[in-house]
């Protein structure tokens, strides 16, 4: 088997690791079902809804499931987590349905933005590629298990206490992340559904403030998840705590900002009011915008 092929296998080998890891740390003082540890096992079911949903997208050769798998996967571990350790706890019960609210919600925003598009541009040149296809559906169950790691620690532990204070602030920065993002994914298809804007990009509303609101928020959300599970939190599970730090990671140093920085460099880094906006908007933290004499927007399309 040709190196380019063992490659991606190799990476399925180490994402299955971390998942044992953080498998290990976030059942300490948890629950069982069955013989096993709750957290262990939504891990299990959060890595085999991939490999199942991947199979009839590799024959299919398509990627418009991919988003909503994912947010059904995050659906599915939440209710298996609460209905599998059985106690309903407030915390738990909090945990879980905030996870799933934001799961349905940007789920189905994702799903119907890949059903409008037709697909997704990502996946042109991994579809036909086994190894490396399944790698990306493998890496997915990761990303559902190590941003919900906190929550699912804290919906799947024995001694998850009484709510107190830091919920209810965990509560409302959640909340206020969950507007900032839905709000902002709105707007921006609000925007591109506009024919008059044509090829241009926005920057109006939230996206004046800054050039992917859509990411703080998400960001916010998982900060407010953590917050709400740490006083729940004990010895190893600790670890879990990566949640929010894996979230902000992911989306402004691999998969998120860097490409769609990169792709609108491209396509309007040559516009001096493109350049404008890059120059005087926060890549990722709201700030309010100066007056723009030039209007509220100018040529682009992001």
């Amino acid at each position: 088997m040709k190196k380019a092929n063992i490659q991606p296998f190799v990476a399925v080998g180490g994402i299955l690791a971390v998942a044992v890891l953080i498998s290990l740390a976030g059942s300490q003082v948890g629950e069982s079902f069955g013989g096993i540890r709750v957290f262990a096992l939504c891990a299990i079911i959060a890595v085999a809804i991939q490999w199942l949903a991947f199979v009839p997208a590799y024959y299919a050769q398509t990627e418009r499931f991919f988003d909503l798998t994912g947010s059904i996967t995050y659906i599915t571990v939440a209710v298996v987590g609460v209905v599998a350790v059985g106690n309903w706890e407030p915390r738990s019960l909090v945990s879980a349905g905030l996870v799933i609210a934001w799961a349905v919600r940007l789920g189905w925003f994702l799903f119907q933005r890949v059903r409008r598009s037709g697909g997704d541009r990502r996946f042109d040149s991994i579809k036909p590629h086994f190894p490396s296809f399944f790698l990306t559906w493998t890496l997915q169950g990761l990303w559902v298990l190590l941003t919900a790691a906190a929550g699912l620690a804290a919906i799947t532990t024995a001694k998850p206490g009484a709510l107190e204070w830091t919920a209810l602030v965990g509560i409302a920065v959640w909340a206020v992340g969950f507007v900032i993002e839905a709000v902002a994914d709105a707007q921006k298809h609000a925007f591109r559904s506009d024919p008059a804007h044509g090829d241009r990009f926005i920057q109006s509303g939230l996206w004046a403030w800054s050039r992917h609101p859509n990411y703080f928020g998400e960001i916010v959300i998982w900060v407010g998840i953590a917050v709400i599970a740490a006083p729940a939190l004990t010895g190893w599970q600790w670890v879990t705590m990566v949640s929010p730090v894996f979230v902000f990671v992911l989306l402004t140093r691999v998969s998120g900002i860097p490409i769609l920085e990169r792709q609108a460099g491209a396509r309007w880094g040559d516009d001096q009011d493109y350049c404008e906006y890059r120059t005087k908007t926060p890549v990722l933290v709201p700030r309010r915008p100066a007056t723009n004499a030039r209007g509220r927007h100018s040529k682009g399309g992001f």
